[in-house]
């Protein structure tokens, strides 16, 4: 009974419209005063949520890439990718893709990437002539790389929600292949697309150009080499190397692009302040409803269920997709790894399947979540900026969210394509 309390409780504030943090601690609070447990545990355990000292990267990266998106980054990356892939049908749909891949080395976040990324190539895809559901959705999509690649906040979370045991260097490693070919699928369904509604193409800016644009813009993808290889290498931890990427973001932004000016710095630090707190909010009211999971026994149970008539672990995995892919039409992505993770880890753990390898499924089968209704966020923000209502970008969306889906499924059941390079790097 305590399992059903605290799984409807929480489903239907969700569906009245509850912030997701409010309604994970009110699910909690019902619960434990349905099982008799002093209500104490709310706050004891609220409070022990971050206390995880790997969490402390999450605030200094979403900084990071706060000054690196208002400190003129973005448009640099953005005339890199033009220059690289603008040649090709539906150019300036080529360019938004391949720069959600670099900005998404800066960011780590698909939200701020399609905010940035998208903000500047959506309006820009409009003047041009191309239809703005395909510019909207081309942004959303691409703004899905940016979960995989290094600094990833969502990586990170997982790992704590997997008690901290899991290497963040190996997550980080593991999510490269996956965001080269989710890159790649979109590329391609974006020709197919283009050349279907008869998109044109950039004209070649000419290889010193390049070369030029390609300078400009590598201090900004400097940022990505130092915190891949830093972890990577030992030099310094996941916390260290947030904490160095701020401080190379502010130099590269204030002394050598010369663009984060005082209001500017003072916007960047209210916004990653208010973006911190949301985030910390869901991760401390999240980890009470871990807590009632594991007192539930709900990992066991939910291991027991599937092994009943499930005896294959590519059927459970196929299982496991599926439901996240149910769960992810509306719940936002940090809470359901947090919820999730408890839950599904065990399974997969108890079939075989690398927990390394099983993280990137979950982040990526809830990125996807990210652009579908009714709590697609990334969908919401690109359809405000294209202007466009959300049964307009659903109704076209379709080849580049079975692309992803299609990504998801090679990575799912090839994990050959997310491990090796941990692997490799490790040996």
């Amino acid at each position: 009974m305590g399992i059903a309390i605290l799984f409807s409780v929480f489903v239907i504030l969700l569906l009245i419209g509850v912030p997701v943090a409010y309604a994970l601690a009110a699910a909690a609070l019902a619960t434990l005063l349905y099982l008799d447990i002093p209500s104490i545990v709310l706050v004891q355990q609220i409070s022990a949520g971050t206390g995880s000292a790997s969490l402390i990267a999450i605030p200094l990266f979403i900084f990071a890439g706060e000054i690196m998106m208002r400190g003129g980054i973005s448009e640099r990356l953005i005339a890199l990718a033009s220059s690289l892939v603008g040649r090709l049908r539906g150019g300036l749909g080529q360019v938004s893709i391949l720069s959600s891949l670099f900005f998404g080395g800066v960011s780590g976040s698909a939200i701020a990437d399609v905010s940035a990324v998208g903000g500047t190539m959506i309006p820009q895809m409009v003047r041009r002539g191309y239809d703005r559901d395909f510019a909207v959705n081309v942004s959303i999509t691409a703004a899905l790389v940016a979960l995989l690649v290094p600094p990833s906040h969502n990586l990170i979370l997982f790992s704590a929600a997997a008690g901290g045991g899991l290497s963040i260097a190996d997550l980080f490693a593991a999510g490269i292949v996956p965001a080269l070919l989710m890159t790649l699928a979109l590329m391609v369904t974006g020709y197919v697309v283009a050349r279907r509604r008869g998109y044109g193409v950039e004209a070649f800016p000419g290889l010193r150009a390049v070369m030029l644009r390609l300078l400009s813009a590598l201090p900004g993808l400097g940022l990505v080499a130092l915190i891949f290889v830093g972890i990577r290498a030992g030099i310094f931890t996941a916390v260290e190397s947030a904490a160095i990427a701020v401080v190379y973001a502010l130099l590269v932004t204030i002394v050598l692009y010369r663009q984060l000016r005082p209001r500017e710095f003072l916007e960047t630090v209210v916004h990653a302040a208010r973006s911190t707190g949301v985030i910390l909010f869901v991760i401390a009211t999240a980890a009470v409803f871990g807590w009632l999971l594991a007192y539930l026994q709900v990992p066991g149970a939910a291991v027991d269920f599937l092994q009943s008539f499930a005896h294959s672990r590519f059927m459970v995995l196929l299982m496991i997709v599926v439901m996240l892919l149910l769960l992810g039409t509306f719940m936002d992505l940090a809470p359901m790894i947090l919820i999730c993770t408890p839950i599904f880890l065990p399974v997969a753990r108890a079939y075989g399947i690398d927990p390394i390898h099983f993280g990137l499924v979950l982040v990526l089968t809830g990125g996807l979540g990210l652009v579908t209704p009714p709590v697609g966020s990334v969908l919401f923000i690109g359809t405000a900026i294209g202007k466009i209502s959300v049964g307009e970008s659903m109704r076209s969306i379709w080849p580049f969210w079975f692309a992803g889906l299609g990504v998801l499924l090679v990575v799912a059941f090839f994990p050959q394509l997310s491990l090796w390079l941990p692997h490799l790097l490790r040996g």
